[in-house]
């Protein structure tokens, strides 16, 4: 009796103890530099859960939230391309200094909804900054998908309510410390300041800077409006991608079944970090506006108004960035072809 039960006992054990503690093939280690509120975070957990129960515990997936791993993008992306970081996600900005290219995701206004940039950006285009990112990284380092951190980039300020870009003319806007968002500010007509993200609250409290351009829900995370932000104009002139890097050798290592799963598992997260800032941002908009902050929608007149002002970024672009005129070229084409899918789409769905 005590033999079968001990037997009983030590298969419950066995069945209870993870797949990925006792069958697993391949460990990935996968960085954000974020913290477990980040829509990266989501990511990773819906990444993390679906591949480790999808390749029935051959892969474990091992989560490293904040900087353990490394803490600059430049630093990260390195950690990948030399693969000591299987898994790593950056914003373009992270991401230019080695690919400059993918500051394309923060040119204005090329795209005009969520619908569009989730088609965009789980397409073809995607195919090809992946194609482009390899063969300049010695196909050290691989594009898997592109997401979304934080919704949709709006000006925001301390003065007043921009309905224009005549409304922008003086104001001092924060910007990343990269040329291309000083570029957008300006044509904007207000002035640009390079400010490193942690020391914005402390300038918009004292005037150093009077805006900024970013999402509602960092816009609440970080308490701005605390600090006078009080204006917000829903132009929404960049969708904020998240681009999801993987050590190409470490993929490539894993026979095709497993690869299967590993893409499929970085396609749940895509979806999951699609959804993640728009559940998010409910909370945060209306407690912008509980604290008095005030929101302007412009109407589809008032927004191409803007996004004519910002044309001369495009230029720009194409003119000084190494692959820029490729990678623009390859967006907008993606951009018209789902545009063209979804006016087909509203034409069935509306009748």
């Amino acid at each position: 009796m005590l033999k079968q039960f001990t037997k009983i006992a030590a298969t419950a054990a066995l069945l209870a103890t993870p797949l990925a503690a006792w069958a697993q093939d391949f460990t990935i280690r996968a960085t954000a530099n974020s913290n477990e509120n980040d829509e990266d975070y989501d990511g990773l957990v819906v990444f993390k859960n679906y591949v480790e129960a999808a390749s029935n515990g051959r892969i474990a997936v091992e989560l490293f939230i904040g900087t353990q791993l490394c803490a600059t993008g430049a630093e990260c992306l390195e950690g990948v391309s030399e693969g000591s970081i299987d898994v790593y996600i950056s914003t373009s900005g992270g991401a230019a200094g080695i690919f400059p290219y993918v500051q394309v995701l923060d040119l204005p206004y090329l795209m005009s909804s969520d619908r569009v940039a989730e088609e965009v950006l789980s397409g073809d285009f995607v195919r090809t900054m992946r194609a482009k990112a390899l063969e300049d990284s010695d196909n050290t380092i691989r594009l898997m998908t592109i997401g979304n951190t934080g919704g949709w980039r709006n000006f925001a300020n301390t003065e007043r309510r921009v309905t224009s870009p005549a409304d922008m003319e003086g104001l001092k806007l924060r910007t990343v410390v990269a040329d291309l968002p000083v570029q957008l500010v300006e044509a904007m007509g207000a002035s640009a300041t390079p400010i490193p993200w942690p020391e914005l609250f402390t300038s918009l409290q004292t005037g150093v800077v009077e805006g900024t351009a970013n999402g509602i829900t960092d816009i609440m995370g970080m308490k701005f409006p605390d600090a006078g932000l009080q204006y917000l104009t829903l132009d929404g002139h960049s969708y904020m991608g998240a681009m999801w890097w993987m050590n190409n050798e470490n993929f490539l290592a894993m026979p095709e079944d497993l690869r299967r799963v590993v893409v499929d598992g970085f396609s749940a997260l895509q979806q999951a970090t699609f959804a993640s800032p728009k559940r998010k941002s409910i909370e945060a908009y209306e407690a912008f506006v509980a604290g008095g902050g005030d929101i302007y929608m412009p109407s589809p007149e008032e927004k191409a108004a803007f996004a004519e002002a910002a044309e001369p970024v495009n230029a720009w672009f194409r003119e000084n960035v190494d692959g820029g005129s490729e990678m623009l070229d390859a967006l907008q084409a993606a951009v018209a072809q789902v545009e063209a899918e979804l006016e087909g789409a509203y034409e069935s769905d509306l009748n």
